[in-house]
């Protein structure tokens, strides 16, 4: 298996698990919060924190639909636009986790937050399941000279592939349930090594996982390369991802599971948790090892993943541009398009009648 290395730290077989702390948008944006967030990672003992570059146009379009937040629905679209903040933000978090000791990693969810990064001098670039098709971002990722690290939840092996053939050669793959708590019974984790055998690259987990310890140790005992699990300071502190993430005391009792796992034998660690989580509950865990939809993600794959919408209203015989057209999440409010693979076909293209904003563009509107 091929190691790569993201700031100072090799990742790959036979290396220390590479714990990250997904603090994500929990900092809301107050450089505070992200301090803080920022040594509890250290001092739980992660080898990471990382964060998302978000700017909403780049991920929905306003028209997607509603969040459920403690305090009520709201605009996904809005909640998005409420997180985004500007660059002087993200080198200050860089520059906070660093002198922590800690490598820095963020999600890029479009060119504009890609190029971002490269601004900041980000050692390497996150891809979230969602943008595992948006080849124009790993096209314009793959000329950076970073790794890349993405996340395959919501996809088959041939979308990881495919993804693979615009990503950089130095790149890890993270196994992941696209659900939000994700059930730990559909997680498969015997994926992981047959993830690593067929396309010779370090693969981990991002754990989605509501129980701290469980599916982090099973993961490196069947050879997780990486960890990755959300921390935020307070579960109910009304962030996108702090219901299912861990607090301080629960994220450092992850690390601690996870390492104690890579220092015993694979065999012994499973039977270890089969006696405090039960044998059955562990084995339908792991799963069969086979590379498919989890039954909770099934349903989002058309939706969750991008593809081609209208970013305005088109008109009959107007002709399809980079400035009209989007490659977003379509979520649960709007109809999805062409995957983004089409993109080239269809720019340069007539609309063959109007097309609302919003909607996905196939192919009977050219």
């Amino acid at each position: 298996m091929k190691e790569i290395r993201i700031g100072g730290k090799t990742i790959g077989e036979g290396r220390p698990c590479f714990i990250i702390a997904e603090i994500g948008t929990a900092h809301h944006g107050d450089p505070k919060t992200a301090e803080a967030l920022v040594k509890a990672a250290a001092e739980a003992g992660a080898d990471c924190v990382k964060t998302q570059v978000v700017f909403a146009d780049e991920i929905v379009h306003p028209r997607c639909g509603t969040v459920d937040l403690p305090g009520g629905k709201v605009s996904m679209y809005e909640r998005f636009r409420q997180l985004e903040t500007g660059v002087e933000f993200y080198r200050g978090l860089k520059a906070r986790t660093e002198a922590q000791g800690l490598v820095f990693l963020a999600s890029a969810f479009g060119p504009r937050s890609a190029r971002l990064l490269r601004e900041i001098g980000a050692p390497a670039v996150k891809i979230a399941s969602p943008e595992l098709n948006h080849f124009p971002l790993l096209d314009e990722v793959k000329n950076y000279g970073v790794p890349v690290v993405l996340s395959t939840g919501v996809s088959l092996l041939g979308d990881i592939e495919e993804a693979l053939a615009h990503a950089p050669a130095e790149a890890a793959l993270l196994h992941c349930v696209t659900a939000y708590p994700a059930p730990e019974e559909e997680y498969n984790l015997r994926v992981i090594p047959l993830l690593s055998r067929l396309f010779g690259l370090p693969v981990g987990v991002s754990d989605h996982s509501l129980e701290p310890c469980l599916l982090p140790a099973a993961a490196a005992a069947v050879g997780a390369a990486i960890i990755e699990k959300h921390l935020t300071l307070d579960r109910s502190g009304g962030g996108l991802d702090d219901a299912f993430a861990l607090d301080p005391k629960n994220f450092q009792a992850l690390v601690w599971a996870v390492r104690r796992a890579q220092e015993k034998n694979p065999a012994a660690v499973t039977r270890n948790l089969a006696q405090i989580y039960g044998k059955e509950r562990v084995e339908r865990m792991l799963g069969d090892g086979r590379k498919a939809l989890a039954p909770a993600e099934a349903g989002n794959y058309a939706t969750t993943r991008r593809s081609i919408l209208a970013a305005r209203d088109i008109a009959a015989g107007e002709t399809l541009t980079a400035e009209n057209t989007a490659l977003l999440r379509s979520e649960k409010n709007l109809p999805p398009g062409l995957h983004p693979r089409h993109l080239p076909v269809v720019l340069g293209r007539q609309a063959r009648h109007d097309v609302p904003s919003g909607r996905g563009i196939t192919w009977e509107d050219l």
